[in-house]
């Protein structure tokens, strides 16, 4: 693959993994409006987002199968296609109930390009460059914090907030021509049964595997300290802080540079390390930060700016755990890539819904739902990773090599 090749490769497959990230960020700094303009609360909002990560976590479980059975590109066809028809069913909302139901069907359709273009990593890429791919890919999906929720800011301020369902819908209009152009990376294969039995049967298959299971789950309570941040962020900054819309997508903008940050900082650390060694590293650093946090929550020492350093530091744990996390869950699988890929998403997603939920059911005017959910998370997915590893016989390291005996 030629350089430019892969630049745009990675590039399109980048932009197919921010899509359900954009759709997400941008609507947040709308949050008061939005229930404003359809009488409701911001908690309740926050359940359309919760019903998103619903979406997208039984999503990944529908995509994988039909991604295996029928090539990469056609079940994305159709997944943006429904995304593109939910958005517009957003656009014209009129009630809280209706939008949370879209925002699930927005959600099922979308998730079509991120559990395809994880699947394409590992179909394009040899094994040992799988870290880096997604520690590149984190660096495009962090367009995403950066630029959405201010733009939506700007866009709810000067307009309202129906707008941005168009530019989502624009969105992924544009993705369809790019998805064209990327190359057809697997034959579809007519044996790959789409039966119930058969498919359990082969999500079974990859979630007994050792390896898998510790670094996917270990990953993906990692990762709920980032869905907490997302859901608690508008209530935190906007209801506790008293941040408009603007700053608040700035807020959001300056923090997300944590996670990309430290997803880059990782593709010079595995120059020396382990993608373990370094995921065990920034876990326990994840722990430690999350505590602090959330006793610092319950005496109430953290103001604006502490708040934003505190979530700053978990926001770079989460961004170097997740592409090693990722990788070592995935790197004994090649057949079925797109079943395990589905499943890791799965988890991730439906950990996140549930933590997003939780944020929602324990909503307060202070820190304390957001520091305590992370924390708990960020414990859990250490003791994880410590007790799981101990069932990895033979690890098949993001490098490709089998370290017998581990």
């Amino acid at each position: 693959m030629t350089k430019k090749k892969y630049f745009f490769t990675v590039l399109i497959l980048g932009c197919l993994t921010a899509l359900s990230p954009f759709s997400i960020d941008m609507y947040l700094p709308g949050f008061p409006d939005i229930a404003k303009s359809l009488n409701t609360t911001t908690a309740q909002v926050a359940l359309s987002l919760s019903s998103y990560f619903i979406g997208l976590a039984g999503g990944q479980l529908l995509y994988g199968p039909l991604l295996d059975r029928f090539g990469r590109k056609p079940p994305l066809y159709i997944g943006l296609a429904v995304y593109i028809a939910a958005s517009a069913g957003c656009f014209m909302c009129t009630d809280i109930d209706t939008l949370i139901i879209l925002r699930f069907i927005q959600a099922v359709g979308g998730c079509a390009a991120g559990v395809a273009s994880m699947t394409m990593v590992r179909d394009l890429f040899p094994v040992e460059e799988n870290a880096k791919v997604f520690a590149l890919l984190i660096l495009v999906l962090g367009a995403s914090p950066m630029v959405a929720p201010t733009a939506g800011g700007y866009i709810t301020a000067a307009f309202n907030w129906h707008l941005i369902f168009v530019v989502l819908g624009i969105m992924g209009i544009l993705l369809i021509p790019a998805v064209i152009w990327l190359p057809d990376t697997y034959k579809p294969n007519p044996n790959y049964s789409l039966k119930p039995v058969p498919i359990i049967s082969a999500f079974w298959e990859v979630a007994k595997t050792p390896q898998f299971f510790t670094y996917a789950l270990a990953g993906a309570f990692s990762f709920m300290g980032l869905f907490v941040y997302v859901a608690g962020s508008p209530m935190v900054f906007m209801e506790l802080f008293k941040v408009d819309k603007k700053v608040y997508g700035w807020i959001f903008a300056g923090l997300s540079i944590g996670f990309i940050g430290a997803s880059q900082v990782n593709n010079v650390l595995l120059k020396k390390f382990t993608s373990e060694q370094i995921a065990r590293t920034a876990l326990t650093v994840q722990v430690i930060s999350s505590v602090i946090f959330f006793i610092g929550s319950i005496y109430g020492v953290f103001g604006l700016a502490g708040t934003i350093g505190m979530i700053f530091i978990m926001l770079c744990c989460v961004g170097t755990t997740n592409p090693n996390a990722s990788a070592l869950s995935l790197a004994p699988f090649a057949n079925n890539a797109g079943t395990a890929s589905s499943l890791l998403g799965a988890l991730q997603l439906g950990l996140g819904s549930f933590a997003t939920m939780l944020v929602s059911y324990f909503h307060s005017p202070t820190t304390l739902p957001m520091a305590g959910i992370m924390a708990a998370s960020a414990g859990i997915a250490l003791i994880v990773l410590l007790v799981g590893r101990r069932f990895v016989k033979h690890k098949i390291e993001a490098s490709g090599v089998v370290v017998a005996g581990h």
